[in-house]
C-alpha cells in the first residue's frame, strides 16, 4: 500500500488545521498549544510503533496508544483532552477529504474523577484586591485582577481585551468569547474605579500604536504566562496561603454570583457558557459552601461530631 502525503509529512495536516483553528474558529493561543503539543504527541508516539501515519491508524492501535501514554502517567484528564484533540482533528480532515474514517470516534479515556474546582472565599477576595498600587504596573495589576473578578473573565479573555472595548460611562464592557462570540458585561464599581486609574497611567507603559488594554514592560499586550506570574506574586505579596490563578478568580466570581442571586441562567449568560450544564457546577460548589456552614453551625451535626 502506497503511503500517502499525510503520511508521509504527518505535521503537514496539523499545521493546515491549527490555522483553521485559529483564523476561522478564532481559538486562543493557549487552546491552539494544547492542540498542538497532543496532536504532536500522537505523531511521535504513531513513529516510535513504526505506524505508517494518520490515514492508516485504526481504533484497536489508537486504543493501545491510549494504554501506552496511561502507563507512561498521563492522568485521565490529560488522556481525555488528547483524544479530544484527536477526534476533532479526524472530523476536520474528513470535511476536508483528507481521511476517510475517524479511528477515535468511539475510543474513551479512562474513567476519572470530577474534583470541584478551588475558589476563594468572599474575604480572601476582598485581602487580594485591597492593595493600593504605588506604579504603572501595579495599578495595571490592580485594574486586570479587578476585572477578572468583576466580569468573570476566562485568561484568554482579559488578554484579548482592547482598549476601546470598555466603555466608562455606561460601565460596560465587551469581550469576545470562545469561537468569537461577543459579550457585553457590566462592571463592578470598584473595578470600574481600578480600571480609570489604569488607563490614566497607561499611556506611560503601552506602545503608542498598541491598542491592547493590558500591556507588558515593553509595552506590548500582555501573553498568558505573563498573567499568571502576576497574579501569583500578588496573592503571595498579600499573604493569600494559596496558589491563586486567573481561572480561580472566574470560578471565585461564579460561585459569589450564584450564592449572592441564585440565578443560574444570568451566572451561564455572564460566564458566556453555551451550555448551562457545564454552569452547574458552581450549584455543587453552593451547596458544598451550605453543607460546610450546617457543619460547622448546627448544633445536632456539632453534637454528632463530638459524640
Amino acid at each position: 500500500m502506497p503511503v500517502s502525503s499525510t503520511d508521509s509529512d504527518p505535521l503537514a495536516p496539523v499545521a493546515d488545521y491549527l490555522r483553521h483553528l485559529r483564523e476561522e474558529r478564532r481559538y486562543s493561543p493557549h487552546t491552539l498549544s494544547n492542540y498542538q503539543r497532543d496532536l504532536n504527541a500522537a505523531i511521535a508516539l504513531m513513529q516510535e510503533r513504526d505506524c505508517a501515519g494518520w490515514t492508516s491508524l485504526t481504533g484497536r492501535e489508537l486504543r493501545s496508544m491510549v494504554a501506552t501514554w496511561h502507563r507512561r502517567g498521563q492522568a485521565p484528564r490529560s488522556l481525555s483532552r488528547r483524544l479530544s484533540a484527536i477526534r476533532s482533528f479526524y472530523k476536520y480532515g474528513i470535511t476536508h477529504g483528507l481521511f476517510e474514517h475517524n479511528p477515535a470516534q468511539d475510543i474513551a479515556a479512562p474513567k476519572r474523577d470530577k474534583p470541584l474546582p478551588r475558589v476563594l472565599a468572599v474575604d480572601q477576595a476582598d485581602q487580594l484586591l485591597a492593595g493600593k498600587p504605588q506604579s504603572a504596573p501595579e495599578f495595571g495589576d490592580q485594574a486586570m485582577f479587578e476585572l477578572v473578578y468583576s466580569c468573570g473573565l476566562r485568561l484568554a479573555e482579559v488578554i484579548g481585551l482592547d482598549i476601546d472595548t470598555v466603555d466608562q460611562d455606561n460601565a460596560q464592557l465587551r469581550v469576545v468569547g470562545k469561537g468569537g462570540k461577543e459579550r457585553e458585561l457590566p462592571v463592578g464599581r470598584q473595578a470600574l474605579s481600578a480600571l480609570k486609574a489604569w488607563i490614566a497611567v497607561r499611556e506611560t507603559m503601552a506602545r503608542s500604536d498598541e491598542q491592547a488594554l493590558f500591556v507588558n514592560q515593553r509595552g506590548n499586550r500582555m501573553g498568558a504566562r505573563t498573567v499568571q506570574h502576576r497574579l501569583k506574586r500578588m496573592a503571595q505579596e498579600r499573604g493569600l496561603p494559596l496558589h491563586v490563578h486567573p481561572h480561580m478568580l472566574r470560578h471565585s466570581f461564579a460561585t459569589h454570583l450564584l450564592e449572592s442571586s441564585g440565578d443560574l441562567r444570568a451566572v451561564q449568560e455572564l460566564l458566556g457558557h453555551a451550555d448551562i450544564s457545564t454552569t452547574q457546577i458552581y450549584t455543587h460548589l453552593d451547596f458544598q459552601h451550605l453543607a460546610d456552614v450546617y457543619d460547622k453551625a448546627h448544633p445536632r451535626a456539632r453534637r454528632e461530631k463530638e459524640d
